[in-house]
Protein backbone atom coordinates (compact mmCIF):
# COMPACT_ATOMS: atom_id res chain seq x y z
CA UNK A 1 0.00 0.00 0.00
CA UNK A 2 1.26 3.52 -0.73
CA UNK A 3 2.19 5.54 2.31
CA UNK A 4 -0.22 8.26 3.44
CA UNK A 5 0.51 11.69 1.98
CA UNK A 6 2.31 14.24 4.15
CA UNK A 7 0.60 17.40 5.40
CA UNK A 8 0.78 19.66 2.34
CA UNK A 9 0.40 22.90 4.28
CA UNK A 10 3.41 22.10 6.47
CA UNK A 11 5.78 21.36 3.57
CA UNK A 12 8.12 23.85 1.93
CA UNK A 13 8.25 24.01 -1.88
CA UNK A 14 11.71 22.43 -1.74
CA UNK A 15 10.30 19.50 0.25
CA UNK A 16 7.34 19.20 -2.14
CA UNK A 17 9.65 19.13 -5.18
CA UNK A 18 11.82 16.47 -3.52
CA UNK A 19 8.81 14.31 -2.61
CA UNK A 20 7.34 14.67 -6.11
CA UNK A 21 10.68 13.62 -7.61
CA UNK A 22 10.95 10.63 -5.24
CA UNK A 23 7.42 9.42 -6.01
CA UNK A 24 8.20 6.04 -7.47
CA UNK A 25 5.31 4.49 -9.33
CA UNK A 26 5.00 0.96 -10.69
CA UNK A 27 6.35 0.66 -14.26
CA UNK A 28 2.85 0.40 -15.78
CA UNK A 29 4.13 1.59 -19.15
CA UNK A 30 6.19 -1.61 -19.46
CA UNK A 31 3.37 -4.01 -18.53
CA UNK A 32 1.46 -5.46 -21.48
CA UNK A 33 -0.90 -8.16 -20.22
CA UNK A 34 -4.00 -9.29 -22.06
CA UNK A 35 -7.12 -7.16 -21.75
CA UNK A 36 -9.42 -8.82 -19.19
CA UNK A 37 -12.60 -6.73 -19.43
CA UNK A 38 -13.99 -3.85 -17.41
CA UNK A 39 -13.09 -3.09 -13.80
CA UNK A 40 -16.66 -1.91 -13.02
CA UNK A 41 -14.98 1.27 -11.80
CA UNK A 42 -15.30 4.90 -12.83
CA UNK A 43 -13.81 8.21 -11.81
CA UNK A 44 -16.43 10.97 -11.64
CA UNK A 45 -15.73 14.49 -12.85
CA UNK A 46 -15.30 15.61 -9.22
CA UNK A 47 -12.48 13.07 -8.72
CA UNK A 48 -14.55 10.55 -6.75
CA UNK A 49 -13.73 6.93 -7.50
CA UNK A 50 -16.63 4.44 -7.74
CA UNK A 51 -16.81 0.66 -7.86
CA UNK A 52 -20.07 -0.95 -9.01
CA UNK A 53 -21.83 2.39 -8.52
CA UNK A 54 -20.71 2.97 -4.92
CA UNK A 55 -18.02 5.50 -3.92
CA UNK A 56 -14.75 4.00 -2.75
CA UNK A 57 -14.46 5.43 0.76
CA UNK A 58 -10.99 4.18 1.63
CA UNK A 59 -8.48 6.82 0.59
CA UNK A 60 -5.64 4.28 0.69
CA UNK A 61 -7.49 2.08 -1.81
CA UNK A 62 -8.04 4.99 -4.22
CA UNK A 63 -4.40 5.93 -3.84
CA UNK A 64 -3.33 2.36 -4.64
CA UNK A 65 -5.54 2.16 -7.73
CA UNK A 66 -4.24 5.53 -8.93
CA UNK A 67 -0.70 4.14 -9.06
CA UNK A 68 -1.69 1.48 -11.63
CA UNK A 69 -3.76 3.82 -13.81
CA UNK A 70 -2.59 4.21 -17.40
CA UNK A 71 -3.86 5.93 -20.52
CA UNK A 72 -3.72 3.86 -23.68
CA UNK A 73 -2.69 5.21 -27.09
CA UNK A 74 -6.35 5.08 -28.20
CA UNK A 75 -7.35 7.36 -25.29
CA UNK A 76 -8.89 4.68 -23.05
CA UNK A 77 -8.01 4.50 -19.38
CA UNK A 78 -7.01 1.18 -17.84
CA UNK A 79 -5.89 -0.26 -14.54
CA UNK A 80 -2.91 -2.45 -15.31
CA UNK A 81 -0.80 -4.98 -13.42
CA UNK A 82 1.78 -7.42 -14.79
CA UNK A 83 -1.00 -10.01 -15.30
CA UNK A 84 -4.20 -8.12 -16.15
CA UNK A 85 -5.55 -5.00 -17.80
CA UNK A 86 -9.03 -3.68 -17.03
CA UNK A 87 -10.88 -0.69 -18.47
CA UNK A 88 -11.94 2.12 -16.12
CA UNK A 89 -14.35 4.92 -17.07
CA UNK A 90 -13.13 8.47 -16.52
CA UNK A 91 -15.70 11.25 -16.86
CA UNK A 92 -13.21 14.11 -17.21
CA UNK A 93 -9.69 13.84 -15.76
CA UNK A 94 -8.57 10.99 -13.51
CA UNK A 95 -7.18 13.33 -10.85
CA UNK A 96 -8.30 16.53 -9.13
CA UNK A 97 -5.82 19.23 -8.05
CA UNK A 98 -7.30 20.28 -4.70
CA UNK A 99 -4.64 22.47 -3.12
CA UNK A 100 -2.02 24.99 -4.29
CA UNK A 101 1.16 26.21 -2.68
CA UNK A 102 3.27 28.99 -4.19
CA UNK A 103 6.82 30.17 -3.75
CA UNK A 104 8.44 33.17 -5.42
CA UNK A 105 6.96 35.69 -7.84
CA UNK A 106 6.87 36.30 -11.57
CA UNK A 107 9.38 34.29 -13.59
CA UNK A 108 10.87 32.87 -10.36
CA UNK A 109 7.58 31.41 -9.12
CA UNK A 110 6.93 27.75 -8.45
CA UNK A 111 3.43 26.37 -8.12
CA UNK A 112 2.93 23.06 -6.34
CA UNK A 113 -0.34 21.15 -6.35
CA UNK A 114 -1.68 18.44 -4.08
CA UNK A 115 -3.98 16.00 -5.87
CA UNK A 116 -7.00 14.26 -4.40
CA UNK A 117 -4.88 11.09 -4.29
CA UNK A 118 -2.21 12.80 -2.16
CA UNK A 119 0.26 13.03 -5.04
CA UNK A 120 2.34 16.21 -5.26
CA UNK A 121 3.09 17.87 -8.61
CA UNK A 122 5.11 21.01 -9.33
CA UNK A 123 3.87 22.73 -12.50
CA UNK A 124 6.56 23.35 -15.11
CA UNK A 125 7.81 22.18 -18.50
CA UNK A 126 7.08 18.51 -17.73
CA UNK A 127 3.85 19.23 -15.82
CA UNK A 128 2.12 21.83 -17.93
CA UNK A 129 -0.99 23.78 -17.08
CA UNK A 130 -3.59 24.11 -19.82
CA UNK A 131 -6.94 25.82 -19.99
CA UNK A 132 -9.85 24.65 -22.14
CA UNK A 133 -12.99 26.62 -22.88
CA UNK A 134 -16.14 24.60 -22.31
CA UNK A 135 -19.82 25.44 -22.43
CA UNK A 136 -19.89 25.69 -18.62
CA UNK A 137 -16.79 27.91 -18.58
CA UNK A 138 -13.01 27.49 -18.51
CA UNK A 139 -11.61 24.12 -17.43
CA UNK A 140 -8.05 24.23 -16.06
CA UNK A 141 -5.88 21.11 -16.13
CA UNK A 142 -2.45 20.06 -14.84
CA UNK A 143 -0.48 17.33 -16.64
CA UNK A 144 0.41 14.70 -14.05
CA UNK A 145 2.12 11.92 -16.02
CA UNK A 146 1.98 9.96 -19.28
CA UNK A 147 -1.31 11.31 -20.63
CA UNK A 148 -2.95 11.60 -17.21
CA UNK A 149 -4.23 15.02 -16.15
CA UNK A 150 -5.74 16.59 -13.06
CA UNK A 151 -8.71 18.90 -13.27
CA UNK A 152 -7.91 21.93 -11.13
CA UNK A 153 -10.58 22.52 -8.47
CA UNK A 154 -12.51 25.76 -8.86
CA UNK A 155 -11.07 27.27 -5.62
CA UNK A 156 -7.52 26.51 -6.81
CA UNK A 157 -8.33 28.00 -10.22
CA UNK A 158 -9.38 31.23 -8.47
CA UNK A 159 -6.01 31.28 -6.70
CA UNK A 160 -4.27 30.92 -10.08
CA UNK A 161 -6.38 33.79 -11.46
CA UNK A 162 -5.31 36.01 -8.54
CA UNK A 163 -1.65 35.20 -9.23
CA UNK A 164 -2.15 35.96 -12.93
CA UNK A 165 -3.74 39.33 -12.16
CA UNK A 166 -0.86 40.21 -9.84
CA UNK A 167 1.65 39.28 -12.59
CA UNK A 168 0.17 41.85 -14.94
CA UNK A 169 1.43 39.87 -17.95
CA UNK A 170 -0.06 39.91 -21.42
CA UNK A 171 -1.49 37.42 -22.05
CA UNK A 172 -2.72 36.88 -18.51
CA UNK A 173 -1.04 33.85 -16.99
CA UNK A 174 1.20 32.29 -14.36
CA UNK A 175 4.84 31.23 -14.17
CA UNK A 176 6.06 28.02 -12.59
CA UNK A 177 9.47 26.40 -12.66
CA UNK A 178 10.60 28.60 -15.56
CA UNK A 179 7.54 28.05 -17.76
CA UNK A 180 4.70 30.49 -18.50
CA UNK A 181 1.11 29.29 -18.81
CA UNK A 182 -1.56 31.56 -20.30
CA UNK A 183 -4.90 31.35 -18.49
CA UNK A 184 -7.04 31.86 -21.58
CA UNK A 185 -7.57 28.93 -23.94
CA UNK A 186 -5.85 29.51 -27.26
CA UNK A 187 -3.42 32.09 -25.87
CA UNK A 188 0.25 31.51 -26.52
CA UNK A 189 2.52 30.52 -23.65
CA UNK A 190 5.82 32.38 -23.37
Amino acid sequence: MPTPPPDFAALSLTEIARLAEENRLPPVESWNPDHCGHSEMRIASDGTWFHQGSPIGRTAMVRLFSTILRRESDGRFVLVTPVEKLDIDVEDAPFMAVELKTDGEGRNAKLAFRLNTGDLVVAGPEHALRFEEREEGPRPYLHVRAGLDALIARSVYYELAEIALANGSTPSGVWSDGAFFALQPGETTL
